[in-house]
């Protein structure tokens, strides 16, 4: 008896560092990688962790979703699906979740055409000048009767710094920003204004959602709808999302 206590406490005080070195070395290889993926893309890793592909690790970083060998020498960027569960959206799935999290220090900058009976809503990445961008405006009444409340984030498409970028703090920075965001998706000129609109920091967290284009629609579960969705299909969309 007293000879098997002490040879599992040998046991244990053998294994115990072995696994602490494991997960050491582990944890300086992820370090690595993300350095790694930063030095060469010029990228801001904000996590990395196990794929669902063995022998990848899937990062998030300020510019989507990449995916990376652990040796840290191959390096995958695009969508990948689960064949068997109805072509499932597995890197769009990974982003759900952040999305919501990374837009609440945001939430106090968008502008908000509330819907009086509310039953959804949705976050609109928007340009004052794309046509779509302007379609789905020039509708928002039927949105809002619809019952879905629309926010409206910034998504300059020239980038930060542009003329396009100032135009959009000029709305967002007017008297009436509801008003001035019609005005300028009608074709209206807005008088230039400086605020802390935060336009930058909007246009950035759309780069790191995945955005290249408008408008981008975030539902209220954090999933990325690419393109413009009228009313009666967003509802649709909305409502299917809810009852799962």
């Amino acid at each position: 008896m007293k000879f098997t206590r002490a040879f599992s406490l040998i046991i244990a005080m053998v294994i115990a560092p072995a696994a602490l070195a494991g997960s050491n070395t582990q944890s300086d290889d992820t370090a690595a990688i993300k350095q790694k993926l930063s030095d060469t893309l010029s990228v801001d890793v904000m996590s990395l962790r196990e794929s669902p592909i063995p022998g990848l690790y899937e990062a998030l970083t300020n510019r989507g979703v990449l995916y990376i060998s652990k040796d840290g020498t191959k390096l995958l960027h695009g969508n990948l699906y689960d064949l068997d569960k109805g072509m499932k959206n597995l890197t769009e799935a990974a982003m759900s979740g952040p999305r919501i999290d990374m837009m609440k220090p945001l939430e106090k900058n968008m502008l908000v055409y509330k819907a009086k009976n509310e039953k959804h809503v949705v976050t609109v990445f928007t340009d004052v000048d794309c046509g779509y961008c302007r379609k789905l405006h020039n509708q928002m009444d039927e949105y809002n009767d619809l019952g879905i409340t629309v926010r409206y984030l910034a998504f300059p498409r020239a980038g930060i710094p542009s003329a396009n970028a100032d135009e959009m703090e000029a709305v967002w920075c007017a008297a009436d920003p509801l008003k001035a965001m019609t005005d300028a998706k009608s074709g209206k000129a807005v008088k230039l204004a400086k605020c802390d609109a935060k336009i930058a920091e909007q246009y950035n967290l759309g780069q790191t959602f995945g955005i290249n284009g408008t408008p981008a629609i975030v539902l209220e579960d954090g999933s990325l709808i690419p393109g413009y969705q009228p009313p009666k299909d967003l509802l649709r969309v909305l409502d299917a999302a809810a009852a799962e």
